[in-house]
């Protein structure tokens, strides 16, 4: 019948994608192995009217926690200022510290990209953006891309910021709820993260009683990632 050869399709059709890229990606904190400080950073937006955020967190290569920060954008509710602020924070944050080498992760490839290439004088935050390449670019600092399971806790602390009025607040000790997360890390925790394409599609069963045999609609959703 038609909806078991459609069935039949869509299985041939998944095996085939799933044998063209069958091993996801481990993600974890600190995913290039890098043996100096660390800092993860990260913005949020949260609630309605929008309320952006960010934060981030500073730590040895063995996950032990040096320093941490969350703050709320008041001035803009745009969410690209809030990844760059994030970085900006961040990097001056390590240097009070006295930080001499680092490694810093953003989980947004936007700011990641825009800080690290060519951009125009004209950007509406081409000034920060300056500001930025130029720590990085006076120091033993470096910036890359992470994806967001290897960024949680950072994304715990820009939800934090997000949440209060507080403009910046240097946290010397982590935040209780902070704690397990950071252990997480701190085991070496990996997290398996599917890419490239999702798929969605609806399966049409047959449903069969014992008295008698009904054709129903039941939509039956799969969503399925594949690296």
């Amino acid at each position: 019948m038609n909806i078991i050869k459609s069935v039949d399709d869509i299985s041939s059709f998944l095996q085939s994608v799933s044998s063209t890229n069958p091993h996801p990606r481990l993600v974890r904190w600190n995913n290039s192995s890098h043996v100096c400080t660390i800092l993860n950073v990260d913005d949020s937006c949260i609630r309605d009217p929008i309320r952006s955020g960010f934060g981030g967190i500073l730590r040895n290569h063995s996950s032990t926690h040096l320093s941490s920060f969350s703050g709320f954008t008041n001035s803009s509710k745009d969410i690209l200022f809030a990844k760059l602020k994030a970085i900006y924070q961040g990097l001056n944050l390590a240097i009070s510290l006295g930080v001499e080498e680092l490694a810093c992760y953003s989980d947004s490839l936007l700011a990641v990209n825009l800080i690290n290439g060519d951009t125009s004088q004209f950007h509406i935050y081409a000034v920060l953006i300056q500001n930025i390449k130029d720590i990085l670019g006076s120091r033993n600092f470096s910036l890359q891309h992470s994806l967001r399971e290897g960024n949680q806790c950072a994304d715990f602390m820009a939800k934090l910021g997000a949440s209060t009025d507080v403009e910046l607040t240097i946290h010397s000790s982590p935040p209780e709820d902070l704690l397990p997360l950071l252990r997480t890390d701190k085991l070496g925790a990996s997290f398996f993260f599917f890419s490239v394409a999702v798929f969605s599609f609806s399966l049409f069963t047959f449903v069969t009683k014992k008295k008698k045999d009904e054709l129903r609609d039941h939509s039956i959703n799969f969503v399925i990632i594949i690296c």
